[in-house]
């Protein structure tokens, strides 16, 4: 039976979102001058204010307001119209020192066996939907708000365009499970005040399908362009008005767009957030590891569709269990039991191996709290952080190493393929 699914994007003006950001960019902060810190930081944005709190146990000290201030002049919060400025907002941090009860957990003389930070269920998901094994409807979803937001940056159209901006994409799917049509497109943009509801309605109407839809098919290839049709309906700032938006419309705070960060609704999602965790918590970087090994395995040849679960306890290195549903699409005729087996020979599930393997003691969080942690092409940047004291330093990390299809070569040797 044909069926529609639908998934969700917002911006990095969304509330939710700077408080990720912030959360993240503070990390950033610690572990480039301290590798080894253990952070946990939770971040609270309204109306003229941003409350930090959380966890440190670090041997470094980072100002903490100043990098939540950058990170709102990067988003665009810098109109005293806004109601919520980086330079005018106030912020109060209310961070402490992490319990050592939970430390003693971690610490192992051997690294190897280092416990997890906490327990935690995690999950994994790819799927041969697109070029980066991830749902076509949250793809959609994030590049109609990342070309929304780059036309709002450049400045040159839709010029009354505020940082606040959701969407959300329908497809329609066929009986054998492949998208043949976008059902419907909903954009909600925050944006300056027009001389009338109807002039604004009429314009960001039609500046939404004339700019911003012809920017994003291009990003697609001629097979998901075709999903455009004349059927395809259009839902462009329901209400009317989005005039009040950001923290002054509404609280954010971080962890509270999971599914956003993950793979839209697909597969499935252990509950725990990510932005503000250093790696020690599985919540994070047991979810990369299991990114990292669905789409490996779906990109070798293992099954169209994969889905893993991975779940800890806190304080021992061992993963309690490991779940696989290839849902019917596996290539090898193995059953999915089979494939955990293998999966066990091929990747080390420990903590300090995951963290290892995948570079996360570095400063490269803030690029994933916005626009989905999965999915992103892996790179080489250069980052500049600064102390307490001012002092800065640069340092050249390596992004999204969970997205690297590195292991398919050994995956091919195990699993015995051509």
């Amino acid at each position: 039976m044909a069926y529609l699914f639908t998934s969700e994007s917002v911006s990095e003006g969304h509330p939710d979102k700077i408080s990720d950001q912030i959360s993240d960019a503070i990390l950033d902060h610690f572990l480039a001058y301290d590798p080894e810190a253990k952070v946990a930081i939770e971040t609270l944005v309204t109306t003229g204010q941003i409350i930090l709190s959380g966890e440190v146990n670090s041997k470094t000290y980072v100002n903490v307001q100043k990098i939540a201030r950058d990170v709102l002049r990067k988003i665009g919060y810098t109109k005293n119209e806004y109601r919520f400025n980086a330079d005018s907002c106030g912020i109060l941090s209310a961070i402490q020192e992490q319990s050592m009860d939970l430390l003693q957990g971690i610490k192992s003389l051997k690294k190897y066996n280092q416990g997890a930070g906490d327990q935690g269920i995690v999950f994994g998901y790819a799927i041969k939907e697109t070029e980066n094994y991830m749902p076509l409807s949250l793809e959609m979803s994030h590049h109609l708000l990342r070309e929304l937001s780059s036309i709002r940056n450049e400045g040159k159209k839709m010029p009354y365009l505020r940082p606040d901006a959701k969407s959300q994409v329908t497809l329609e799917y066929s009986e054998k499970n492949v998208p043949i049509h976008i059902h419907a497109i909903v954009i909600s943009t925050q944006h300056d005040e027009f001389d009338t509801k109807e002039r604004m309605q009429e314009r960001i109407v039609q500046d939404i399908r004339n700019i911003l839809i012809p920017r994003v098919k291009n990003l697609f290839s001629k097979e998901i362009k075709r999903l455009f049709t004349d059927r395809t309906k259009y839902y462009i700032n329901t209400t009317g008005k989005f005039v009040t938006g950001g923290p002054h419309g509404d609280t954010g705070l971080t962890g509270r767009k999971i599914i956003v960060d993950t793979y839209g609704g697909k597969g499935a999602h252990g509950g725990g957030a990510f932005s503000g965790k250093d790696p020690s918590k599985v919540d994070r970087s047991g979810a990369y590891a299991a990114r990292h090994i669905a789409k490996n395995l779906v990109a070798a040849g293992i099954a169209d569709e994969l889905l893993i679960q991975i779940s800890y306890a806190v304080g021992v290195s061992e993963p309690m269990g490991i779940y696989v549903n290839t849902y019917g699409t596996s290539k090898r005729k193995l059953l999915d039991e089979d494939i955990v087996v293998k999966i066990q020979k091929i990747f080390d599930l420990r903590p300090y191996a995951i963290t290892k393997r995948l570079k996360l003691r570095k400063p490269i969080y803030e690029e994933t709290a916005v626009y989905g942690h999965m999915g992103k092409n892996p790179r080489k940047v250069w980052k500049c952080f600064s102390d307490i004291e001012g002092h800065q330093k640069k340092q050249k990390v390596e992004l999204f190493t969970w997205e690297k299809l590195d292991y398919l070569p050994v995956i091919k040797e195990v699993f015995n393929m051509e």
